[in-house]
């Protein structure tokens, strides 16, 4: 430990001597956006649950849903599990905090590089046998000034996803019903 320390004191790190870049100054506060949608599945809370796992997601989200799992490996929708995925230039961290089918509920949190961190939290509701209500919450806070337009923007995007987000899991499960 003596040793380490000495070395780190003759020649530090160039990593410890960066200046954080996730920085807000008091000037101008980061911009933090809430938003909530609700929306209906036409299928049962045991069916509609999975599809709100990251491998589930998969199934109705389109193609820029494409999560790579750091873990575990080989992928799986569990509490705990980390993936990255591409939002145009940078790539987003998530974790999955909460992974509750049973209890219809999941919650992911992603840090975008130095500009934002989102909270997304989803809680489903059984309506009688064969439907799910799903309400859907964002939390999106700009990690720096220059962010706080693009959070602004997300926030307005995040409010319309109830339509999109209900027309494609339905479309999803109908076309799985469908005969061949």
């Amino acid at each position: 430990m003596k040793v380490l320390l000495l070395a780190l004191a003759i020649c530090p790190s160039p990593l410890l001597a960066q200046k954080p870049e996730a920085t807000v100054t008091s000037s101008q506060p980061a911009a933090h956006v809430s938003n909530r949608f609700t929306f209906t599945v036409n299928a049962p809370l045991r069916e509609a649950a999975p599809l709100f796992g990251p491998e589930g997601e998969r199934a109705w989200a389109g193609d820029d849903w494409n999560p790579e799992f750091v873990f575990p490996v080989p992928a799986q929708d569990v509490e705990g599990a980390v993936f990255t995925l591409r939002h145009g230039e940078r790539t987003a961290v998530w974790v999955n905090t909460l992974f509750d089918l049973s209890g219809g509920r999941m919650q992911y949190v992603y840090v975008l590089g130095d500009l934002l961190v989102t909270t997304i939290d989803v809680r489903l509701h059984a309506i009688g046998s064969a439907r799910t209500k799903v309400d859907v919450a964002y939390v999106r806070t700009a990690l720096r000034p220059e962010a706080n337009e693009h959070v602004a923007s997300m926030g307005k995007h995040d409010g319309e996803q109830g339509q999109v987000w209900e027309k494609a899991i339905n479309s999803y499960l109908q076309g799985r019903m469908a005969p061949e």
